[in-house]
């Protein structure tokens, strides 16, 4: 295959394009990048307590520090996904990794500081890097596997990395936790930074699309604000109501609307809203959203339950998360053989009903929660994340020209992202909420901003308990108190996560035609 700019053409059929020698060398490079960014998405989850403690962070502060990462990445891949289809997907690529890793090292350096906003800001950085990084794998895949069957094996195990990857942080972070302190979970990616830059400019093609209009500024600041304030709205609404946080969600909604009716009049626009006409597209989107909002809170949540609730410490905790990555990682690579021989529309729908089990065993399960409950909704979480995952990225995937891959990475990339976003916010909303209203019952010695700070969170709660003693009555008694609240809140918040992981399912079933295969959508 050629390496320079338009080396594949996109009138020629894919299957008649040579297969690079080294192409299975180019995606080991990609996947490398895929599972820092990957990780980034949950590996604070296990870190979490430690940070607290060190750092003290008010639980607003904690939700934003979890899950800025995601909902500003979200916002950005469209735009990020156009830049790479006209600049290069390789240059776009290389700059946004460089720019991760020194975002690394900004949030890494936070705790000597001794400042929540430089953390913060860090995760905004490491989300733009990350946004820049995302499209280019999945459109570079698109670009390097020229036949429709090696496409499909190498988006699975693309996709076994994605989810592993977000599966596999909190141990990686209750290793480095544990090790060294929580700035670790960022010093760990500046190395494999350094090696993976180097190896993506020595190794991976260029491809610009052959287009060559200008970037649409307006409709690009129209996603990126659409989105991210789509987010905060619903974000700060499922936690309670105020003025400020509905109008930004109806603004949010205006401006994506304004970006959609944009790209409609446009001839060459930053994402061809037409592909969502075409029920598989739409399904695969949905279907990607949903399934990793289910995996993005329930690994928050399943973690703060090891660590507070059963008293695990970040690397116990984190082995106790293992058996998500492993059944994803089984479940991805064995979709693109069930995809050739039962369709989309069985593996779509059995990934997803398979998640609707695991929130059902999560909400069914006798209290108080053991770990052999979750254990199993663990298992099937990742059975049903890694089948959803894969099938959808390889419908997008072949739903598009070579030239407008960037565009489909983006749509699939920003349900990823996103998806682990709103889990997290929408998701830990409700059951912070659900937490506080079962915190009623506390010890009088419990007061004032000490009450206040208890009922915010369980790691708030821990907190206190620490001032006052673990070993006093008082300190025992919010202990039960906050462990009894975050159970209770767990299994309505896994009802709610079932309810709309089932309506997914209805859906996909629907939109899928029977019988549609991924290699047959383009």
């Amino acid at each position: 295959m050629d390496r320079v700019s338009g080396g594949l053409s996109p009138e020629r059929p894919p299957g008649q394009a040579p297969a690079d020698p080294a192409r299975w060398a180019m995606l080991a490079v990609l996947c490398a990048s895929l599972l820092l960014v990957a990780m980034d998405a949950t590996i604070l989850n296990v870190a979490l307590p430690s940070l607290i403690k060190e750092m003290r962070p008010d639980a607003l502060e904690q939700l934003w520090i979890i899950d800025i990462y995601g909902l500003v990445l979200g916002g950005l891949l469209v735009t990020a996904g156009a830049v790479g289809d006209r600049v290069g997907r390789k240059l776009l690529f290389t700059t946004g990794f460089t720019v991760f890793g020194a975002a690394s090292v900004l949030a890494a350096t936070a705790g000597a500081t001794d400042s929540v906003l430089q953390l913060i800001a860090g995760r905004v950085l490491l989300a733009i890097g990350g946004a820049m990084v995302m499209p280019s794998t999945l459109s570079l895949i698109r670009t390097i596997f020229t036949d429709a069957h090696e496409r499909t094996l190498a988006i699975g195990i693309w996709a076994a990395v994605a989810g592993a990857g977000a599966a596999i942080g909190p141990l990686v972070g209750g290793l480095l936790v544990n090790s060294f302190s929580w700035s670790a979970a960022f010093w760990v990616n500046v190395p494999v930074v350094l090696v993976t830059v180097v190896a993506a400019v020595l190794l991976l093609p260029e491809y610009r699309s052959p287009s060559h209009h200008d970037l649409d500024l307006v409709a690009a600041v129209l996603s990126v604000v659409g989105v991210i304030l789509t987010a905060w709205g619903i974000k700060h609404l499922a936690g309670g109501f105020r003025p400020l946080d509905l109008a930004a969600l109806l603004v949010g909604i205006a401006a994506l609307t304004w970006f959609v009716r944009r790209q409609l009049q446009s001839a060459d626009p930053l994402l061809d809203v037409r592909l969502f006409a075409s029920r598989p597209f739409l399904a695969a989107a949905l279907a990607t959203l949903i399934a990793m909002m289910a995996i993005g809170a329930a690994l928050y949540l399943i973690s703060l339950w090891l660590q507070y609730v059963r008293g695990y410490d970040a690397l116990a905790a984190g082995l106790r998360t293992l058996p998500v990555a492993l059944a994803l990682l089984a479940s991805s690579l064995l979709t693109p053989w069930l995809l050739r021989r039962t369709g989309v529309r069985t593996v779509l729908t059995a990934g997803l009903a398979a998640l609707l089990c695991g929130f059902v065993v999560l909400a069914a399960a006798p209290q108080p929660l053991a770990y052999g409950a979750v254990a199993v909704a663990l298992v099937t979480f990742g059975i049903g994340d890694g089948m959803a995952i894969t099938a959808s990225a390889a419908v997008m995937m072949a739903a598009v020209r070579p030239e407008r891959a960037g565009q489909a990475g983006a749509v699939s990339e920003s349900a990823y992202e996103l998806g682990i976003g709103f889990g997290v916010a929408l998701l830990g909303s409700i059951h912070t909420t659900l937490f506080r209203s079962g915190m009623t019952d506390l010890p009088g010695q419990v007061r004032g901003a000490a009450r206040e700070t208890a009922r915010e969170s369980v790691g708030g709660a821990d907190q206190v308990a620490r001032d006052l003693g673990y070993d006093t009555g008082p300190g025992r008694a919010l202990l039960v108190a906050a462990r009894s609240a975050f159970n209770d809140a767990l299994t309505t918040t896994a009802l709610v996560s079932a309810c709309i992981v089932a309506t997914a399912v209805v859906l996909a079933a629907l939109l899928v035609p029977k019988g549609f295969r991924a290699d047959s959508a383009h």
